[in-house]
């Protein structure tokens, strides 16, 4: 194993002043042995750890001398200096521990003296009078108390003098820090000090042995006085809310102990805190003392955080255990909780509840203390049942959710120590069945699994009682929480629960039963619901549970292993043994067995369950399995089996051989992984294996070394080390050269990351070796000059991920990077990263930025740079590296901002001239680039870089003030024309015109056209021509016309400001700054720092476009952050001073300010977010609570129209405030008066107000709910559930779904957090409710409901609430319940889902009747349709809440259920003609609906409740007599049409089949049949008509359908025709379509000439032209249908074949056309079905169907979805080729038959079978011209070439080159040529004739030629300069080249040798995948 260096130990080296020197050197003796030589040799020293070996010799020398050195003066005068190293050491220096451990084992008889010199040295040390040295005093003090004998003596001694130290300091402190408010970094120190001198002095009480007596404590004692001093000040401290929270808590303590110590008699000290606690303290009956030092407790208003504190003093400080404070204890128990339960109330600053939270769980600790020896009245008032439990019970749920995860954690103790209390005043009874265990259990088990607290409570429960009494009440608990898994924000609680569960299980049942058989039921209780999960659970679930509950059930249980992986094996198996059953091993959509068992694998051998990797391979997973794993269409699957290939628990261990090729398998086809996070996974798990490669190559390498003879019994030695090193470097080198290949021209952007990425780590892993280290591998062996250029080119990517990688991976080579570049080369990279520096494309100023980096650090630069450096300078030789960087970044800067300046000077003549010619953002970005770099802190060349600094920052202000016209400007991206010629001059203008009252340049005066000749000519608007100066001259630029457009204009500009803010904030953060101006450190003065603050100050206040003053925001925080730091007092003070001068600006709402009031304040919120979120976090956050206040002042209701403005700002702001989370908890005090302001503010008049005060009502929703998530599964509410419920979630609306994404949270919690808002919610609402219900309601007068239900509706009522009324959800129901009565539509459907929660679910169905009961009759003559409305819904909504909570088919569900049918029957005529409202009519038939389905669900069975009550006959009646046998009249319209008809046909459909379901008949009392529908002259009826009917054909074609085919839908092909015929609605024709393609053609085909007298051949081509006429979904059926027909001719009329050959022909050319990229995805998706279904019929006939031509274009179809960009299309299009492999004449082509794999290795599959099967079909011949002809690609590539190189480049900005995400044409290429060679190779075929392949030849030729004039016209460095032609014309190169190859080699021209190394070692290559005919598939 290789040798890590330890980190070495930094220990500061002790000294003495001059005089203790002089006297060491005085008694030194000559021969250096006496203890002064000792310690003068020591303190000479400068190594702190060699020092350290010295001290310890001190003690063995004194040892050696006798009694009679007491009185040497040598010894004398060396333990005074020794007791001044003690004094003198640092705290943390490790010196001073080991001094005193030495002095503590000092010989007794020199012990006084040595305590006489500590005394003398320590009350020197206590005489101090310096404020800033009382802190070393008071850390010595520490010290001396701390395990140091001599020390605590000497304090013993000085008791006093301490005390008195300790008093007068801390005054002194207290002083200081008052007259320091305001500079936060020496208040900070102070405090910090105040702190420790507090705890000292509670040190000093506990520790010193006097304080135990009584003999101080008389009144005119020193130590009594200094103590009452001291106590007074703590007083004064804890009363202090200046100071840190954790400064007055300290100070808490110090009060109950100095009490504890000072009050006498002690049996008093309990009333009298219990006095102070409750503020009832009788001033007459208190001592004197306590009186004078503690009055403003005793008689003034004690805080909330004071008493807090002291509540934690009294806990902590008091002695709880064994009942020593008798009853008097007992009640101080008792009043403490009281106190803590009413501060709970009060207290919502977040770090005090948290203090709170701390206090409460320290409180059921020493309860449980004292229940150990209490008296039965606290027994009875700690109880179970007692109120204090109760009430603590009521905290912990209500905080269970806290979004602070320390106190949710004081929660789960609170709730343990519970029960822990419970069970103690239960002990000695069972408590098992205890009444309150068995309703907690019960209580928390009805919970909804979504409560984070439930896990963690039922944990605490399992650990009490145990997991058998929780199973008992459900067996499925276990699969329940498995079930949740998939919610990530859940994962942590459930696998807790879980583990705790499991743990206690096997515990139990190991106990309870003798024999073995225990572990089957416990297997079957926790490892079978885990496989299930594992096989058939969804994509996140099975993660998360692999991830967390997976490694601590085997970590728990090793031996389950072999139980999971025999399930495993046996179901893979079972499947594999069915040849199409495929799920068994997995789908892109299923891990399925073969995924579970490599994750089990994976974990196992990862945390050391199996015995070696050898055992796995042999016994536990074969290799074709290992195989499948690798290249699996699931990214897990290939995640897993790698991971189980590269970890192992043993560093160490060996890689075998069979893991290094599978290893160089996977690589080869998983670098183009499209997940981030999968490619992340994957090279993180190879950098682990190259970690063991290099870990385990140190072992051999020293097993080598070695050479010994005998033969160790171990893994290490089955062969020659040499030989496994070897292995290593072979497996490494062949690991390499694969990564480079894969940087191959045109590689996708996920390839080159994860090549590089690998190559990073491989270089990282395998350093270069430093002293005797070996390393078996070096990277730079295996680098060339070809694989530096692949390096270099990476540059050009437009992705900077890339750029970063290849940078650094070449900075990891520099040391042979330089050797591979001539001078030459060297000046034509220069001259383009500085032509690539003013490109108007965004992306090329960072490719210019890495080519500058890597020549400066590269020492690459050309010579001609030297010009700007000194002469001094330049000519240094010998330089170290980093002085060699610093020079060369010194000259790059200079050159560019020489450039810059003279961009800058032409820019001011001419704005456009600059935007369209020579952009200057990318000049800034490139010097920012090089200054990053750099260590700035440490430069060399001071006075160099010092006018460099000062002149880049006026060049910065110039460029700002030439750019920032347009971002001030009003409308900066207001218009932005994109035309191309020059009639966008005139809108430019328009613009321009429009910008003109902020700017000044007279340069926005005209528009103006350039032409880039030697001069441009300006052409006004008149037609008429100015010439300017021909001496203006853009640098470096092609000769061409570019029209600037208003666009170019405005990038220009705000990407400009974004590298100047950048660059300023870089520079404030990383360059030292200067003291004083005089000094000769640093390079920011403290003026230019303040005019960066100013200049960021003008541009955040003042520019409009956001991505100006988002980045200006950037590096505006970074100057913040400085100055936070800064102990320049006048910079700290820098960001309060700005922030009042803008809030004063805000609020003064000068008409002629200039902040910006539209855009959402613009920049103005960024910067006051700025300043706030710098602030320090563990202060007191001043600023912060004075802006909120302000803000919130600002924010509220106004009726003065002056303050509109700064009401728009405040709300912005606070909006921004309240969604940066650096601030926190910290914002959370302020969220109530926030929610006010924004409901308030919605009722404003003014547009401005109501549109901010939304936005700050969504940030404030987010920062109480948290952030969507993406799915929320588990919510109160669930999802409908069965097939026929599935309208019921469809039918819920976008704002309901929404809603469901965030955290919802109980009433109690919400309102306990911020009780300010129940009384105003409640008090909004009821107004709202009132002008609702008013006769005359208006829908405008109370916009707020809007906010106010969308807040309530996220709350719910929790069983866990409780019973106190004091924030009880009731009174909201009846407000909620009136607001339903709204005129508008939309506020009635808010109502009812807000209604919802508030209803507990044993209430809904009373909640249900009673609503139902304020219907009104039919006889009614009076009432509003849209309180009806309003009360229908809210009906409909509780009932499915209803419906989904009871899963269950007890009678009570049924119960209930039926009497709400018998209240609905009641008021059957709202369904009916009696109500002309079809909104209403048509909510009352949903509710009749889901009726339906609720009572069939609960029923089951059982007899029908539906008839028993005649509810199927009402039903009938509504139906008869509704329109839909009646008809509407003609060209009928009203309101609610389409949703009643929906609602109506849904009913009828029900009714339908529950009638066929009865009797069993085709029809038979049946109002209406399905053929009445279809025939609707409503798209809605027929639509859902369809849809239901398709749902029936579905199942049946699938299988899935129990019974079936109804009889009702048989032989209805014939009515399908008709309808499909005549439908002109798209939606109905597509289902009709999708019918027919669910039916058997042979049903239907023949009926067609009959029924709609079109032939079958006819209809085809109908199909047909529809499929080719068609768009998107409609498209994709009819191609299916089509294809279905194909396909039933095909197979049907074997004879007659050749009679539709023509429609044959048209349906190919119809796939390869429905293939096409620019497609819907549908489209081509449904190519991939019906190329999957066609496969063992065309592509893999072994009798060929189509002619040869047509079978190959079909194939090229399928190779062209392999490489779609559309993963779906991919994933779609790997299953033909699975099918194409797994047919009996294919399936022996490759070993992955009737796998599911990858499309990156599908595409080389595909490959494979399509050559196997043109040597089965002996077709080679006229084959092969066509596959190279793929291999050469279409003719339009090479003329795309050769256009893109004379074509004028147009200046689009933000079009990136040709990006591919995952095609690669070169890979392709790549996979053909080897298998066109192997096919060739295995059947030695050669063309008959040279004529044969003459005309491919020719092509090839006059290919190559073009290519190399091509070439020869590129520009040089054109990789950079020309990326995108110059990658095209190397992707035409490299495929000429393969195909002249493959043609030289059919000439025999070329030998197989040659060709092989020539393309890719392409055979060895293609053995991978293919197989000899013999032998057999896997």
């Amino acid at each position: 194993m290789g040798v890590k260096k330890k980190k070495e130990m930094q220990v500061a080296a002790l000294t003495i002043c001059h005089q203790d020197l002089e006297t060491l050197k005085s008694f030194a003796d000559v021969e250096g042995k006496n203890l002064a030589s000792l310690l003068l040799h020591c303190v000479q020293l400068t190594d702190g750890v060699l020092q350290i070996h010295y001290i310890k010799q001190i003690v063995p020398l004194l040892e050696k001398a006798d009694k009679n050195g007491m009185c040497d003066p040598t010894i004398q005068s060396c333990l005074d200096i020794l007791a001044g190293i003690y004094l003198s050491l640092s705290l943390k220096n490790p010196l001073k521990k080991v001094l005193a451990s030495s002095l503590n084992s000092l010989p007794e008889f020199f012990l006084p003296e040595a305590m006489h010199r500590f005394t003398s040295r320590l009350r020197e040390e206590l005489n101090t009078t310096d404020l800033y040295s009382y802190r070393k005093v008071t850390d010595n003090i520490s010290s001396c108390m701390e395990n140091f004998n001599l020390g605590r003596a000497s304090v013993n001694n000085l008791l006093k003098n301490v005390l008195h130290f300790l008093q007068k300091s801390l005054i002194e402190i207290l002083e200081e820090n008052r007259k320091c408010a305001g500079n936060h970094i020496i208040q900070t120190q102070l405090m910090n000090d105040l702190l420790v001198g507090i705890r000292v002095s509670m040190m000093l009480v506990q520790k010193v042995q006097d304080f135990q007596g009584n003999l101080w404590k008389t009144s005119d004692s020193p130590i009594w006085q200094n103590m009452c001093g001291l106590l007074s000040i703590f007083t004064k401290v804890l009363s202090d809310d200046d100071l840190l929270q954790t400064v007055q808590s300290t100070s808490g303590l110090a009060i109950i102990l100095f009490i504890k110590t000072m009050f006498h008699p002690s049996e008093k000290i309990p009333h009298l805190i219990s006095s102070v606690l409750l503020r009832s303290v009788d001033c007459t009956s208190v001592p004197e003392w306590f009186m004078s030092s503690c009055r403003s407790l005793c008689c003034g208003d004690i805080s909330q955080s004071a008493v807090l504190f002291l509540c934690q003093g009294t806990l902590a400080m008091l002695d709880w255990q064994n009942g020593s404070m008798g009853r008097s204890g007992e009640a101080l128990l008792l009043d403490t909780a009281h106190v803590l339960f009413t501060l709970s109330s009060q207290i919502k600053e977040p770090t005090l509840e948290m203090f709170l939270s701390r206090i409460l769980a320290s409180w059921t600790n020493s309860a449980i203390q004292v229940l150990e020896s209490s008296s039965p009245s606290l027994t009875d008032s700690l109880n179970g049942n007692s109120s204090i439990v109760g009430r603590l019970l009521e905290y912990v749920y209500t905080h269970w959710e806290h979004p602070l995860d320390a106190l949710r954690h004081q929660t789960k103790i609170m709730f343990k120590n519970l029960l822990q209390m419970h069970r103690l005043t239960v002990e000695g009874a069972d408590f098992v069945p205890d009444p309150f265990f068995v309703e907690l259990t019960e209580s928390l088990l009805r919970l909804e699994w979504h409560i984070k607290g439930k896990y963690t409570c039922l944990g605490c429960l399992v650990e009490c009682i145990g997991v058998e009494h929780i199973l008992a009440i459900d067996k499925t608990i276990p699969s329940q929480i498995l079930e949740v898994m998939g919610d990530q924000s859940l994962v942590p609680y459930a696998s807790d629960l879980l583990e705790t569960m499991f743990r206690n299980h096997k515990s139990h049942l190991k106990s309870q039963t003798a024999e073995s058989s225990w572990i089957d039921q416990w297997h079957e209780t926790w490892v079978s619901p885990l496989l299930f999960i594992l096989c058939e659970g969804n994509l996140d679930q099975k993660s998360y549970v692999i991830d967390y509950y997976l490694p601590k059930l085997l970590s728990y249980s090793p031996e389950s292993l072999q139980y999971m992986v025999k399930i495993l094996q046996t179901s893979i198996d079972a499947k594999t043994g069915q040849e199409q059953s495929f799920p068994s091993l997995g789908s892109c959509n299923s891990r399925g067995a073969l995924g579970a068992l490599m994750a089990c694998l994976r974990i196992a051998r990862a945390h050391g369950h199996l015995q070696s990797a050898t055992d796995t391979w042999e016994n536990l997973v074969s290799d074709a399995r290992i195989k499948q794993g690798l290249i699996h269409q699931h990214c897990q699957i290939r995640i897993d089996t790698l991971g189980l290939l590269c970890e192992s628990n043993r560093s160490t261990e060996i890689v075998s051989m069979e893991e290094m090729q599978w290893i160089q398998f996977f690589i080869t086809y998983n670098l183009n992984s499209q997940s981030p996070g999968v490619r992340q996974q994957i090279c993180s798990l190879l950098k682990k294996l190259f970690c063991r490669i290099q870990e385990s190559s140190q072992v051999l390498y020293k097993l080598e070394q070695s050479k010994s003879k005998r033969e160790p019994e171990n893994e290490l030695t089955k062969q020659h080390p040499s030989v496994s090193l070897q292995q290593y470097k072979n497996f490494m080198s062949s690991i390499c050269n694969s990564l480079f290949e894969a940087l191959f021209a045109g590689s996708s952007y996920s390839t080159r990351f994860s090549a590089l990425t690998i190559l990073g780590s491989i270089a990282e892993v395998f350093h270069v070796p430093e002293g005797r280290i070996y390393t078996v591998y070096q990277l730079s062996h295996d680098i060339d000059v070809g694989r530096f250029q692949t390096l270099m080119e990476c540059f050009t990517s437009t992705f900077e991920d890339v750029k970063i990688l290849a940078f650094d991976l070449l900075m990891k080579l520099s040391k042979t990077a330089v050797h591979f570049q001539d001078s030459e080369k060297l000046q034509g990279l220069f001259q383009a990263a500085l032509e690539l520096s003013t490109s108007t494309k965004p992306y090329d100023c960072v490719t210019a930025s890495y080519l500058l980096n890597f020549l400066i650090w590269q020492d690459a630069l050309p010579s001609s740079l030297s010009a700007y450096l000194t002469q001094q300078v330049a000519c240094d030789n010998g330089d170290t590296p980093a002085a060699v960087v610093e020079r060369n970044t010194l000259m790059v800067i200079k050159c560019l901002m020489e450039n810059l300046e003279e961009e800058v000077s032409q820019a001011e003549n001419s704005l456009l001239q600059a935007a369209a010619a020579f952009p200057m953002y990318g000049r800034v970005h490139c010097i920012t680039g090089a200054l990053q770099k750099l260590s700035l802190n440490s430069l060399q060349l001071v006075s160099e870089w010092r006018p460099v600094v000062e002149k880049l920052l006026l060049m910065s202000y110039r460029l700002s003030t030439v750019v920032s016209p347009v971002i001030q400007s009003s409308s900066p991206e207001g218009l932005i024309p994109m035309d191309t010629d020059s009639e966008s001059a005139s809108r430019l203008h328009m613009i321009l015109n429009e910008i003109q009252p902020r700017d000044t340049n007279d340069y926005f005066n005209q528009a103006k056209i350039l032409k880039e000749h030697d001069s441009f000519d300006m052409k006004d608007l008149n037609a008429s021509v100015v010439n300017i100066d021909t001496s203006t001259e853009i640098k470096g630029k092609e000769v061409k016309t570019c029209d600037v457009t208003a666009q170019m204009v405005l990038v220009c500009c705000w990407r400009s400001m974004k590298e100047v803010a950048l660059l300023l904030g870089m520079l404030c953060q990383l360059l030292p700054m200067q003291p004083v101006p005089e000094s000769s450190d640093g390079l920011l003065t403290v003026e230019q720092v303040k005019e960066i603050g100013d200049y960021f100050k003008q541009h955040l206040l003042q520019s409009r476009h956001r991505g100006a003053f988002e980045l200006a925001y950037t590096g505006f925080v970074k100057l913040t952050e400085v100055l936070n730091r800064c102990p320049n007092v006048s910079l700290q003070k820098l960001p309060e001073q700005w922030l009042w001068s803008v809030l004063e600006e805000i609020k003064c709402s000068d008409p002629s300010s200039k902040l910006c009031a539209t855009r959402r304040s613009a920049g103005i919120p960024f910067y006051i977010q700025a300043l706030l979120a710098s602030e320090p976090k563990k202060g007191r956050m001043d600023l912060l609570k004075i802006t909120m206040k302000e803000l919130i002042s600002l924010a509220g209701p106004t009726d003065d129209i002056q303050s509109t403005v700064p009401q728009v700002h405040a709300l912005n702001i606070l909006r921004a405030l309240f969604r940066d989370t650096r601030l926190g908890e910290n914002i959370i005090p302020y969220v109530a008066d926030g929610a006010k302001a924004a409901i308030l503010g919605f009722t404003s008049p003014v547009w401005a107000v109501r549109n901010s005060s939304t936005l700050l009502f969504s940030a404030l929703i987010t920062r109480i709910f948290g952030v969507k998530r993406a799915k929320d599964e588990h919510s109160k509410t669930n999802s409908a559930e069965g097939k026929e419920e599935d309208w019921v979630a469809r039918a819920k609306t976008k704002e309901q779904r929404v809603c469901n994404l965030f955290r919802r949270m109980t009433g109690r919690e919400f309102f306990s957090r911020f009780p300010e808002l129940y009384p105003f919610l409640l008090k909004q609402l009821e107004t709202v409710a009132n002008t609702v219900d008013s006769d005359m309601g208006e829908p405008n007068r109370h916009p707020s409901m809007f906010l106010l239900l969308l807040v309530l509706e996220r709350l719910y009522a929790s069983p866990m609430d409780g019973t106190s009324s004091a924030l009880s959800m009731g009174p909201f129901v009846p407000f909620i319940v009136r607001c339903g009565h709204s005129p508008v539509y939309h506020s009635r459907e808010m109502a009812a889902r807000a209604l919802v929660p508030f209803v507990m679910i044993d209430h809904i169905p009373n909640t249900i009747r009673t609503l139902l009961s304020t219907l009104p009759s039919c006889t009614d003559q009076c009432f509003r349709q849209n309180h009806i409305h309003g009360t229908l819904l809210q009906v409909f909504h509780l009932l499915q809440a209803y419906s989904d909570s009871k899963h269950g088919t007890n009678s009570d569900f049924q119960h209930e259920l039926t009497d709400i049918t018998v209240c609905t029957k009641a008021k059957l005529w709202l369904a009916k003609r009696q109500n002309p409202c079809l909104v209403t009519r048509a909510v009352c038939i949903d509710i009749l609906f889901l009726l339906t389905c609720c009572l069939n669900k609960s029923a089951k069975d059982n007899q029908p409740v539906l008839e028993s009550l005649g509810f199927w006959e009402e039903v009938r009646g509504i139906i008869s007599g509704s329109e839909l046998i009646t008809g509407f009249p003609w060209a009928f319209k009203a309101p609610g049409l389409p949703q009643y008809l929906q609602s109506l046909t849904r009913l009828a459909i029900a009714a339908v089949w529950a009638a066929a379901a009865k009797s069993g008949e085709r029809e038979r009392n049946v109002p209406i049949s399905f053929s009445q529908l279809l025939e609707s002259a409503f798209p809605e009826v027929r639509s859902l008509t369809l849809e239901a009917l398709l749902e029936k054909f579905l199942a049946a074609a699938s299988g899935l359908g129990e019974k079936g085919l109804p009889p009702l839908l048989c032989n209805m092909g014939e009515k399908f025709l008709l309808l499909a015929m005549k439908e002109n609605h798209p939606e109905c024709f597509c289902k009709i379509l999708k019918i027919l393609h669910c039916m058997d053609p042979g049903e239907w085909l023949p009926q067609t000439e009959h029924c709609v007298h079109l032939t079958p051949k006819e209809f085809l081509i109908w199909t047909m032209d529809i499929a080719s006429n068609e768009r998107s979904e409609i498209q994709s059926v009819a191609l299916r249908l089509a294809s279905k027909v194909i396909s039933h001719h095909m197979q049907t009329c074997v004879e007659n074949r050749e009679l539709i050959a023509a429609e044959l022909k048209q349906w190919v050319q119809l796939v390869i056309l429905s293939c096409e990229d620019h497609l819907p995805t549908e489209s081509r998706l449904a190519v991939v079905e019906v190329l999957t279904s066609t496969t063992p019929l065309f592509l893999t006939n072994p009798h060929p169907i189509l002619e040869l031509q047509d079978t190959l274009a079909l194939w090229k179809c399928v190779l062209t979805l392999l490489q779609s960009e559309e993963q779906a299309v991919r994933d779609a299009a790997t299953e033909t080729v699975t099918t194409a492999m797994s047919q009996e004449n294919t399936c022996q082509s490759t070993e992955f038959a009737f796998c599911q794999v990858d499309a990156s290795i599908a595409l080389a599959l595909a490959l494979a079978v399509l050559c196997d099967l043109l040597q089965q079909w002996d077709q080679l011949a006229p084959g092969l011209p066509i596959l190279l002809g793929w291999l050469l690609g279409e003719s339009d590539d090479l003329v795309a070439c050769v256009e893109s190189m004379h074509q004028v480049e147009e200046d689009y900005l933000f079009e990136k080159a040709e990006v591919n995400f995952w095609a690669e044409t070169l890979l392709f290429v790549k996979y053909l040529c080897k298998h066109l060679f192997c096919l060739l190779s295995k059947s030695g075929w050669r063309p008959p004739s040279p004529e044969m392949l003459c005309h491919l030849q020719r092509m090839v030729s006059e290919q190559c030629h073009l290519l190399s004039q091509l070439f020869r016209e590129l520009p040089p460095a054109a990789e950079f300069v020309k990326t995108v032609e110059f990658t095209r014309l190397r992707i035409q190169e490299e495929r000429t080249l393969a195909c002249l190859r493959l043609l030289a080699f059919l000439e025999g021209k070329e030998g197989e040798d040659t060709l092989v190394l020539s393309v890719w070692d392409s055979y060895a290559e293609a053995r991978q995948l293919t197989l000899p005919r013999t032998e057999a598939a896997c």
